[in-house]
């Protein structure tokens, strides 16, 4: 990793400290309207692909109920959107991680402080004490879930018992990449809110607040090209190595069901041990592949059923393989031959 890409890496808020949204008004004015009509659902499954704020936007409405706990004030009905100021106590105590009516669900480091693959149903439960807490702020208590496809199977179950009986003023943002794969019981539950890929001006000023650096830099704009309307994207492709590895991921995926050994060789030594970053550009670059397999496929949904469930079964293994890679640190070169070799094996 170069030392340009580790400064960047770096310089990414986490979504609790980002207050500009970029793109998505109509979602956001979806929330405001119905947070200031006084019936507002409990649930909301904010779904979308990976990197275009969806996070952001659960945060920002997560601040502004916070700081406005009655729907029908004066400054709720005037307000043209979801933003507070920067310096009030909620969003404060919100990029803090220290407001005591929010409650994030996300993976965190077990003992001995290797990231989790999943949500725990332990860390899960926590949501039955928050709500039931009298100790917690007064008025309205948020639970952002980012994200609930990384839930376990038990940690799903204790979500729904909490969402089928949910507490007075309880609001539940639910961030998903996948919304169609969440539980089916779980999605009846909540009002779901699909959010569009952003244009590449918008993905370009979001990265470059994120990033630190001009709009007007070349590489950026050249990332934001490839980006497909995500900001993560354009992020992990900024520097030129990455964009550089997508695009030799793409021809050997282009080749499929035909493998070349040696050029599998090549690429995973050009993942590097534990750069992070290019391992990210290797599965961001399978992900796109087989979404855009899928989506060509769903129109003869009836004739490529076995196709459809052998690309998504794949996908599961691609994405427990690489957690497993990133979290242990384990080599790469393995991962891409797995990796090859599975959706070899799906395409025939």
């Amino acid at each position: 990793m170069s030392p340009r890409q580790t400064e960047r890496e770096t310089a990414v808020p986490h979504p609790r400290e980002t207050s500009r949204l970029f793109g998505h008004r109509e979602a956001e004015a979806a929330l405001l309207s119905a947070y200031r009509s006084g019936r507002i659902p409990h649930a909301w499954l904010i779904g979308g692909p990976q990197g275009i704020g969806k996070a952001t936007l659960a945060y920002r409405m997560a601040r502004f109920v916070l700081a406005h706990g009655h729907p029908l004030a004066p400054a709720v009905q005037r307000a043209g959107d979801l933003s507070i100021d920067p310096n009030d106590p909620v969003a404060r105590q919100v990029a803090a991680g220290s407001h005591g009516g929010l409650l994030t669900l996300e993976r965190t480091a077990n003992d001995r402080g290797v990231m989790r693959t999943v949500i725990t149903v332990d860390e899960t439960r926590e949501t039955i004490a928050f709500f039931g807490s009298t100790a917690a702020a007064e008025g309205w208590r948020v639970c952002i879930v980012d994200t609930v496809d990384e839930l376990n199977p038990n940690a799903a179950n204790a979500l729904l018992k909490i969402l089928e009986e949910p507490p007075q003023q309880s609001l539940f943002l639910l961030v998903s990449h996948a919304p169609a794969r969440v539980l089916a019981t779980i999605q009846s539950r909540c009002r779901k809110l699909r959010l569009r890929a952003l244009a590449t001006d918008e993905v370009i000023g979001a990265a470059a607040i994120a990033a630190d650096i001009e709009e007007a830099d070349p590489s950026l704009r050249e990332a934001a090209d490839a980006a497909e309307g995500s900001v993560a994207r354009a992020l992990t492709l900024l520097g030129g190595d990455a964009l550089k590895l997508q695009q030799r991921t793409a021809a050997l995926l282009a080749r499929l069901p035909q493998v070349d050994p040696k050029e599998l060789h090549t690429l995973g030594d050009s993942l590097g041990t534990s750069d992070r970053v290019a391992l990210a550009a290797f599965i961001d670059g399978i992900d796109r592949w087989i979404a855009e397999r899928l989506h060509a496929d769903e129109a003869s949904a009836n004739q490529n059923l076995p196709r459809l469930a052998r690309l998504a079964e794949v996908w599961e293994k691609i994405v427990r393989a690489a957690r497993d890679t990133e979290t242990y640190n384990l080599e790469r070169k393995p991962l891409v031959f797995s990796v090859f070799g599975w959706l070899a094996d799906a395409t025939r």
